[in-house]
């Protein structure tokens, strides 16, 4: 597994002799260095993350997320509701302040799944531009899956076949294909299915009473399964060993339930690698959960108890056509990927 970047604490040097001249500053020093910013406006969540370089990677001085759901109801309408722009127009502005604050002097924004479908979604980003600053860059489906592999594949398992990295979203998934054989992962095939844990949640979701909420999960499971069954024709099969790697709120959610967290925390799950059939026993069972009991699970909670399920049937459906063993689980995606690319890291 690769290295998780850490923030070092800079600690002052003992001041000189007082008959000794000043020393000059040494240039490069990490309190010294650019701040680079990258933010990943997604269907569900607006995430930033400040960074500056450190060695071969970066250190992280500054984070944000918040749940903002600005694809909500976009499923039925098509469009960006004004409840859900204003919610996101209003964590837009706390990430333009920490912006500024940190003096971010190279960065990038990018919006996916839901900017890309919804009619209105260029009016949003020409909104979110005049009250925030922040020009929002919506990217197409290739971009997103590249941009993920860019900044989760230093925690790929070892191995000579080819693996496969997933990222489940709030309004598509991802799926990636990737050799890892050189330095640096090369993509050998890629797919984006419109089913994310918002779109398939408003789209199939709910279900009175147990045998209701299976019937649900089991129109969901097929829903998803139609959507990757081109991609699911083109892998290589009888492999000796796959490998899988997911990044998302959803694995990183399941691995927090697998641990017994009774908060989420970062360093336990970021690299975490769990058997495929425990990601199962827990999927079944949240699946039969009232909404109510998934809310009381730790690391769930009722802002994720209604969409969590989504996320299940999308992870079993993965599983189903890449019968891996073991799971990777990845905090780091996206904005991970855009700050590689800023600082100029290698990448596939």
């Amino acid at each position: 597994m690769g290295d998780v970047p850490t923030r070092r604490p800079y600690r002052q040097a003992k001041p000189p002799a007082r008959s000794a001249p000043p020393p000059r500053p040494q240039r490069g020093r990490w309190s010294d260095a650019q701040a680079y910013a990258a933010l990943d406006l997604g269907t569900n969540n607006c995430r930033l993350l400040i960074a500056r370089p450190q060695g071969g990677g970066f250190a992280v001085v500054d984070a944000f997320s918040r749940i903002v759901r600005l694809g909500e109801g976009l499923a039925t309408t098509g469009r960006l509701s004004d409840a859900a722009i204003d919610r996101t127009i209003a964590a837009l502005r706390v990430c333009a302040d920490k912006l500024k604050r940190r003096n971010v002097t190279l960065s990038r924004a990018v919006a996916t799944e839901a900017c890309r479908r919804a009619a209105n979604g260029p009016a949003f980003i020409a909104r979110a531009l005049a009250e925030t600053g922040i020009h929002l860059d919506i990217i197409s489906a290739e971009e997103e899956a590249r941009l993920a592999v860019l900044g989760c594949h230093a925690l790929i398992e070892p191995g000579e076949d080819p693996a496969l990295v997933f990222d489940i979203g709030g309004g598509s998934t991802e799926l990636v294909l990737v050799d890892t054989r050189g330095a640096v992962p090369r993509i050998l095939d890629w797919h984006s299915a419109p089913w994310g844990v918002v779109s398939l949640t408003e789209s199939a979701g709910g279900g009175e009473g147990e045998a209701g909420r299976l019937a649900a999960y089991g129109r969901m499971r097929g829903i998803v399964a139609d959507s990757f069954a081109d991609f699911a024709a083109r892998l290589p099969k009888n492999l000796k060993r796959p490998r899988l790697l997911g990044t998302s709120g959803t694995v990183t959610t399941l691995g927090s339930v697998h641990l017994g967290l009774s908060h989420y925390d970062r360093n336990a799950v970021d690299g975490l690698i769990v058997p495929t059939s425990a990601m199962r026993e827990i999927s079944a069972d949240l699946s039969k959960k009232s909404l109510a009991a998934r809310g009381k699970v730790a690391c769930i909670g009722p802002e994720r108890a209604d969409l969590v399920v989504a996320g299940c049937a999308i992870l079993e459906t993965i599983l189903d056509l890449w019968p891996a063993e073991r799971l990777g689980i990845a905090d780091r995606g996206i904005r991970e990927g855009i700050l590689r690319r800023l600082m100029g890291i290698a990448r596939p």
